[in-house]
């Protein structure tokens, strides 16, 4: 059976035997109010002792309700039927019983404390506080009444709360609970060392004490040292699973450690254990974003609006993480909600111009990146995005505008350089296009596609040692380069070089018949998608066919086929894709 929490439990019978009433049916003093150790009131009320001690709240109330039916003016029974209330979610029905109990005897301190925990739940923290300092006026020497007045005033700045909780530890020494909140409000004071040590008290009094753990964890993260603070935090998650800040903060301490899988699954745990906390709901979201599992993220971000239905951030979030799953469809409504809650946010329009180009909406799409423009006229994304809006209307003069505008505002945008290069190139002007794609492979060393797209055009121009460099670099950056195999070895031909142009035909062919080749899918689909972005239509489709032919039931291939299709205006074959996409994985239906 399940069981209370010891905290619980522990107070509701000290109350119990402090007040005279203890496990063995033992009495307190004789008064008018209190009936025999052997009357129907005493045994109910022992029996309801038995059922806390079990974890049985349920069957202890219905006890405790004969009790105090039995002997109205008996405060232990209105106190015990008040603390079965709290338990069961009845607040106001919690406090009658309790004052109850109090009126009819004053000095009840246990009550009192009972009371106080109510009240603070509550949110009425003034009268927590006048009930606590009654406690501890009417119990000096009990340490709960200090531990909780201590707890009540450490909202607030002064020396009253530490010198309380010192109290409280002078009074029960051996009770490693109250050292490790000793050690929780040095702390919050700054006094890390003496924290620390207060912390280590408690482990030497309770060794397994999960919150000690947690907060000793917490001083190590705060000090960066972070495999202690990761063992410290993986004890207290051990000792207590269900603790949504303990996997919280050792996933924070395991994304510092670089160790981002570990963190993302612990991360996922406080998620799910805690699904109404809303920071870490949107981290959840932005890690499975980054980790590339926009399921995940979507539903993340999903539920965090459900805990704050008004975020526009949020509905932001959600949108981009609908557009990273390909969903445009319903991407829209979620930044269109977004750009309502922020009318004067220019990012989060020209994110609905994204989605309203996956969708091959283009017009839609330059409507929003006009009006973000207005915004913030000087956001070189923006006009990168209306750039590749008009690239993929084909209106190519304005695609060059603004792309060109792109880069003077952010003279290191490689993509717009690479794009404007595409563009330069499609237009038949090679020295420009030549020189855009050098500018992006200065700028970005690593550029695979730009080296095969300017060894491409230089076989167009026929300088054929530099086509070939530039070949010969992507092959380098990325071996599995099938296409840029297969043009080197047409650049090799021409320059008379049979035997290299026929490994290199040799190379280009085998990665080309790598049927089962899942690697080679992979790359070939990343690629498409690389090219998709920079808006370079054609160049994403022949990746994505690659990809088919490498794997031809690799779904995330058709998938993205499908959606290069749709923006190309080739709706028909893009339906079948999504079709095959659905058939191979239900995941990628169409949006």
């Amino acid at each position: 059976m399940r069981r209370l929490p010891f905290r619980f439990v522990y107070f509701f019978i000290m109350a119990m035997v402090a007040s005279g009433t203890g496990a063995q049916g033992q009495t307190a003093p004789a008064r008018s109010q209190t009936a025999p150790a052997g009357s129907a009131e005493r045994q109910a009320l022992q029996r309801g002792i038995e059922a806390v001690k079990t974890g049985d709240v349920a069957r202890a109330r219905t006890e405790f309700e004969k009790a105090v039916k039995l002997a109205p003016n008996d405060a232990e029974a209105q106190s015990a039927l008040g603390w079965t209330l709290a338990q069961q979610g009845d607040p106001d029905g919690a406090v009658a019983r309790l004052r109850t109990a109090i009126r009819l005897k004053p000095a009840f301190v246990e009550a009192r404390l009972t009371l106080v925990n109510v009240l603070s739940n509550q949110g009425k923290s003034a009268e927590a506080e006048q009930e606590a300092r009654g406690a501890v006026k009417i119990g000096p020497a009990n340490a709960e009444a200090h531990r909780l007045l201590a707890k009540i005033v450490s909202v607030r700045p002064g020396d009253e709360s530490l010198s309380e909780m010192k109290r409280s530890v002078e009074l029960a020494p051996e009770r490693g609970d109250l050292r490790d909140e000793l050690g929780t409000i040095l702390a919050q004071r700054g006094q890390f060392a003496e924290a620390e040590a207060s912390f280590k008290e408690a482990l030497r009094l309770q060794p397994n004490l999960e919150q000690a753990h947690f907060h000793i964890g917490m001083v190590r993260l705060q000090a960066q040292q972070l495999d202690e603070a990761a063992a410290e935090l993986g004890k207290a998650v051990e000792l207590a699973p269900q603790d949504a800040a303990a996997h919280y903060y050792l996933s924070k301490t395991l994304a510092a450690q670089s160790k981002k899988a570990e963190a993302l699954e612990e991360l996922r745990k406080a998620a799910a254990l805690k699904p109404d906390w809303f920071e870490v709901q949107v981290e959840l979201g932005l890690a499975c974003q980054h980790a590339g599992d926009p399921d995940c993220a979507v539903a993340a971000f999903e539920q965090s609006i459900k805990v704050r239905p008004d975020d526009a951030e949020v509905y932001n979030d959600l949108g981009l993480a609908l557009i990273q799953k390909g969903n445009a469809e319903a991407a829209i409504p979620k930044l269109e909600k977004a750009s309502r809650l922020r009318p004067a946010d220019a990012a989060f329009r020209g994110n609905l111009a994204i989605a309203y180009m996956q969708r091959a909406d283009f017009d839609a799409a330059i409507l929003e990146l006009d009006a973000a423009l207005k915004l913030a006229p000087d956001d070189s994304s923006l006009h990168y995005d209306l750039g590749l809006a008009y690239k993929l209307k084909d209106q190519l003069d304005k695609a060059v505008v603004e792309f060109q505008n792109a880069i003077r505002l952010q003279p290191d945008l490689a993509d717009a350089h690479y794009t404007l290069g595409i563009l330069f190139w499609q237009r038949g002007e090679f020295d420009k296009a030549s020189e855009e794609l050098q500018k992006a492979i200065q700028i970005q060393p690593n550029y695979a596609e730009a080296q095969y797209t300017l060894g491409t055009i230089f076989k167009q121009q026929g300088k054929l040692p530099e086509a070939a460099a530039a070949l010969r670099e992507a092959i380098r950056l990325q071996p599995d380069f099938a296409g840029a195999h297969t043009t080197l070895a047409a650049v090799l031909r021409q320059s008379g070089d049979t035997q290299g142009a026929a490994e290199e035909a040799k190379a280009g062919a085998r990665l080309a018949a790598l049927t089962n080749s899942l690697q080679s899918a992979t790359f070939s689909t990343n690629s498409g998608k690389r090219l998709l972005g920079t808006g370079d239509i054609d160049g994403a489709i022949a990746q994505f066919r690659s990809a088919i032919q490498s794997e031809p039931n690799y779904a995330a291939a058709h998938y993205q086929l499908a959606v290069a299709l749709r923006q190309k205006g080739q709706a028909d074959e893009a339906k079948k894709e999504f079709q095959r996409a659905a058939e191979l994985d239900a995941h990628l239906a169409a949006p």
